[in-house]
């Protein structure tokens, strides 16, 4: 008998095509996607790569998410691609036109990196992603937002740019969810413990980390 869903099903809920866990629908080799991260698209959420934005395959930058990520409808990441040159008296791209301009571009957009979205992550509606950015484990993306920075584990942000709204717990939890990472345990173990990941006991929480 299987107690769990199977990561590698497209659409784990039946009589509902909305959602998918997203590893499976990703084709490009540089979007990388972690288990049971899913993906709800109001429309289809075949469209997923529509929303990873000015991913170009020479430039090789790369989105990754992990694992037990929930993934809104509209979330949409900006990748390097979209960079122009910023040093020059212009920002304008004379040389992608090709002709006589084909060489006239001495400086090129500056790449931030890869954007990397941690585990347990959850991207509000219509969030939108800027380059290179690191959303750490636990954190949560309001709807609507515009993230311009790196967001710390267990952190709710929000706004444009978003900004702190609070921590989701003290330092000492968060300090024991790190050190737990529930995420890559065994699919069996985080089913038996399922209901204590769903809660907010923390004495039971301390008790874990020795076993």
């Amino acid at each position: 008998m299987i107690l769990y869903p199977n990561p590698n099903t497209v659409y784990p809920l039946k009589h509902y095509n909305r959602l998918c866990f997203l590893k499976n629908i990703v084709k490009n080799k540089n979007i990388i996607i972690g288990d049971f991260t899913y993906y709800d698209d109001l429309e289809n959420p075949e469209n997923f790569e529509k929303n990873v934005l000015y991913h170009f395959d020479f430039i090789g930058d790369k989105l990754i998410i992990g694992k037990f990520c929930a993934i809104a409808s509209d979330v949409k990441f900006i990748m390097n691609g979209a960079n122009h040159p910023l040093n020059g008296f212009t920002t304008y791209p004379f040389a992608i036109f090709g002709n006589a301009w084909e060489n006239t571009m001495s400086v090129e957009g500056e790449s931030k990196g890869d954007t990397i979205i941690g585990n347990d992550v959850w991207l509000g509606y219509n969030s939108l992603i800027m380059p290179g950015i690191n959303i750490g484990d636990g954190a949560i993306i309001a709807a609507n937002s515009v993230v311009t920075k790196d967001i710390k584990p267990y952190t709710i942000v929000g706004g444009n740019p978003a900004h702190v709204i609070r921590k989701r717990f003290s330092d000492q939890v968060i300090n024991i969810l790190l050190e737990l990472k529930w995420w890559n345990w065994s699919i069996e173990k985080i089913t038996g413990h399922i209901e204590l990941l769903t809660s907010n006991n923390i004495q039971e929480l301390k008790q874990l980390i020795d076993h």
